[in-house]
């Protein structure tokens, strides 16, 4: 048997060579205080490298045992199960998540088959085809039955993973996996947490648009004032002139004269009462049709239709919008539309009429210190006419540059308690988003803001 000598032993050696050489010299020339001096020299040399050597190596055995006890630890708190393998799948090294699971000691499943873990014939020749046919390869989430502490045979979900040496050689493999009951409750689990948080972005999106409709209630209330008192004050005309046709008609049938009754037909106009009555009538279906067109746009704008994916008209969505808005705001503020007559859409009416009421209540909460607030809303086309795009130009104070990465984060606000939730921008970008488009905001070079919509066009129907 061949003894390595470690380094300290051949320095030491050197060492001693050295110094027989020095002091043999010495006593051939007889200079001996010279050598001796070079002796002792020589000796604290290698004394500073035994010691530099001792402490490299202390080191080095201190990280080696840091790094193992670091993946025994690691090993010991994994909730999976893992086994490491030979080629021909004699077990090496289990974690505890293993013990366990199978109700047996480290000392029990090292050096045996690990075919002897799985519950059934199946499962073991499907083990036994991964370390034969398909060495060397990957296998991921390949369930097989393994027999628990219980003696119950437990679906698991395995993963095999191969295991080379240094010199790229095959020898072994890797066994993780996870009881399928745990994943399938985590997969509910996660699956709930999706639920949840979808109610909970449903429920936030109409709350935004409870709150935007909340701040439209004036001018919506001026808005169905006016047709509801044509209607009222048109009823009230046909009600006295029914009164009046009622009193000649009664006079008719009484056999009245026809002089009689012409005096009576001139006295209580009857004539003119004919002639008015077709005015009444239309004028009266006018304010009930814009009444019922009112309450059927403010159905559209509170309904929850967030799968509705219809083709409409983007310009008639943004001047109902502005229109509503501008009923509740200064009389001061002016919106201009530069805009074609059609720009079609594929999606929801009603979600994109609470993007556009959104931004021009922005718009207009951002210009309340101008002296001529206003905003402009125009709309271009680009990428060969394929996508249309809305901008939103106010002559506002303009967001500040730390305000800007974080404008569209939920909850972000400029404005003041009370004044806002900061949810109307979030929602707004994630309703655009969903459309197919994208929304961002810019700062004016001449002063103001500008938001821009981009959404993919489609043709219009012919």
């Amino acid at each position: 048997m061949t003894v390595r000598k470690s380094a300290p032993d051949i320095q030491r050696k050197h060492a001693h060579r050295s110094i027989a050489e020095l002091t043999g010299d010495a006593f051939l020339s007889g200079d001996g205080e010279q050598v001796w001096i070079e002796v002792i020299r020589k000796m604290d040399e290698v004394y500073n490298d035994l010691l530099e050597y001792e402490v490299a190596l202390e080191t080095k055995n201190a990280a080696l045992e840091e790094s193992q006890q670091f993946i025994v630890s690691v090993l010991a708190t994994m909730s999976d199960i893992l086994l490491v393998c030979t080629r021909s799948g004699a077990i090496e090294e289990v974690n505890q998540a293993l013990l366990d699971f199978t109700g047996k000691s480290e000392a029990e499943l090292q050096g045996t088959a690990v075919f002897a873990l799985f519950a059934d014939e199946a499962s073991r020749e499907q083990a036994k085809v991964f370390f034969t046919q398909h060495a060397g390869e990957s296998l991921h989430d390949h369930e097989l039955q393994l027999r628990a502490v219980n003696g119950a045979a437990i679906p698991v979900s395995l993963n095999f993973k191969p295991r080379f040496s240094s010199a790229g050689k095959l020898v072994g493999v890797v066994i993780t996996g996870r009881p399928v009951g745990e994943l399938r409750r985590a997969y509910h689990a996660l699956r709930q947490a999706h639920d949840d948080l979808k109610r909970t972005q449903q429920q936030l999106l109409h709350s935004e648009k409870m709150s935007s409709l909340g701040r439209l209630v004036a001018g919506v209330a001026h808005e169905l004032n006016n047709p509801i008192s044509f209607v009222l004050g048109n009823v009230h005309a046909m009600r006295r002139y029914v009164r009046r046709l009622h009193q000649y008609i009664e006079e008719v049938h009484a056999g009245a004269s026809t002089a009689e009754l012409q005096l009576l037909r001139e006295g209580l106009r009857i004539d003119r009462i004919l002639e008015d009555m077709p005015l009444l009538l239309e004028g009266t279906i006018e304010g009930a049709e814009r009444t019922r067109d009112i309450v059927d746009g403010l159905k559209r704008f509170s309904a929850a239709d967030r799968d509705e994916n219809l083709e409409f008209n983007l310009v008639d969505v943004i001047e109902r919008a502005v229109h509503w808005v501008t009923k509740a705001t200064l009389p001061r503020f002016q919106v201009k539309l530069d805009l074609p007559k059609h720009l079609p859409i594929l999606g929801s009416a009603g979600q994109m009429q609470q993007v556009i009421m959104n931004l021009v209540q922005n718009a207009h909460d951002a210009t309340l210190g101008s002296t001529s607030p206003h905003l402009e809303i125009k709309a271009r086309t680009e990428e060969s006419d394929q996508r249309l795009v809305v901008e939103f130009l106010d002559n506002g104070t303009g967001i500040a540059l730390d305000d800007l990465p974080k404008i569209f984060d939920p909850f972000y606000t400029t404005k003041s308690i009370g004044k806002g939730t900061g949810l109307g921008l979030a929602i707004s970008y994630g309703i655009v988003e969903r459309h197919g488009g994208s929304l961002s905001v810019a700062n004016r070079p001449e002063g103001g803001t500008v938001f821009a919509i981009s959404l993919p066009r489609i043709r219009a129907s012919a």
